[in-house]
């Protein structure tokens, strides 16, 4: 990041015209050119002198779905609006298609591949954004993530809960279950071998959880003889399982695994809304939870 402009270093009048405040273009990574990601900072919340965690605007890190539109900060304006009107940045990375290959499409969902290790260039991105923007607290973000997204979005947080103040995790086709006898990504057995930690379902109680689903996201993706096609031409490129369920009753049995694991969560079940991450319900469901508890985070801080 050797001779980035931030908002330590650009005059504060100038900080609009270089794009530090309001939608920061499109930027490739330093560490890994093969992904990038958008930023949003509220020109009317953002103090680039903070030096307190608790002073400093919060990041909520939206995980795009299989089609990458990033629609959060692309498409309209719904996202922004409500960090102009909660006080908080925006983070958007974007993991694109054909990284392990032509076909690629769902790589960054398991986090772990042949040549890209997806959590960690978040923290890679993480990092990169508390430089240029050292008013904005990457240490702890608040996540959010839909269809593919919360792939990811639940596999992060077993990894790196210490990372995540609060996670809203919507309708995810395909999951990891907390099954110590089935490995990665299935279950959990091979952690430790694949990613040098350990799953401690405990410490996900320090995170504040939400599961949203929509009521109609019954359909299940594809058919059998799809996911068997799908098999003979490219394998088991993901190690996933075909799916076989709907969204709807992975997401319950997905947090019923952690309730009975001892993890506390609230499942959000959106009337009349089918698989679609553009439903303004759909959303609205999703990143006011995290608003929710960045009040309440803000609260407390001011009241101690």
């Amino acid at each position: 990041m050797e001779g980035a402009l931030t908002t330590s270093n650009v005059p504060a009048e100038y900080l609009e015209y270089v794009f530090l405040l309001g939608g920061f273009p499109i930027i490739q990574s330093r560490s890994d050119p093969r992904v990038s990601y958008g930023v949003y900072v509220p020109k009317d919340h953002y103090n680039e002198l903070s030096n307190s965690t608790q002073e400093k605007l919060p990041l909520l890190v939206n995980i795009h779905g299989t089609s990458r539109r990033m629609t959060a900060l692309q498409v309209d304006e719904q996202l922004p609006k409500f960090a102009d009107e909660i006080g908080f940045a925006v983070l958007a990375p974007l993991f694109p298609a054909g990284i392990e290959g032509p076909n690629d499409i769902s790589s960054f969902k398991v986090l772990h591949t042949d040549s890209l290790r997806s959590d960690f260039e978040l923290l890679n991105i993480l990092d990169e954004v508390a430089y240029r923007w050292p008013g904005i607290d990457t240490t702890r973000i608040y996540l959010s993530g839909f269809s593919g997204g919360g792939q990811f979005a639940h596999r992060f947080l077993y990894l790196h809960p210490d990372r995540v103040v609060a996670a809203s995790i919507g309708a995810p086709g395909r999951v990891t279950y907390p099954d110590k006898s089935k490995s990665w990504p299935q279950g959990v057995s091979n952690v430790g071998e694949i990613f040098n930690t350990t799953v401690n379902m405990t410490s996900l109680n320090g995170v504040s959880l939400q599961f949203v689903v929509g009521e109609k996201d019954t359909e299940i993706h594809g058919s059998s003889k799809f996911w068997e096609w799908l098999e003979e031409v490219m394998g088991s490129a993901d190690d996933l399982p075909p799916m076989n369920e709907s969204r709807l009753d992975t997401v319950k049995k997905l947090r019923d695994t952690w309730t009975e694991a001892g993890v506390d969560s609230l499942l959000t079940i959106v009337p009349g809304v089918a698989h679609d991450s553009e439903d303004p319900a759909m959303r609205k469901a999703l990143w006011e939870f995290l608003g929710d508890q960045m009040r309440t985070r803000r609260s407390e801080s001011h009241s101690l």
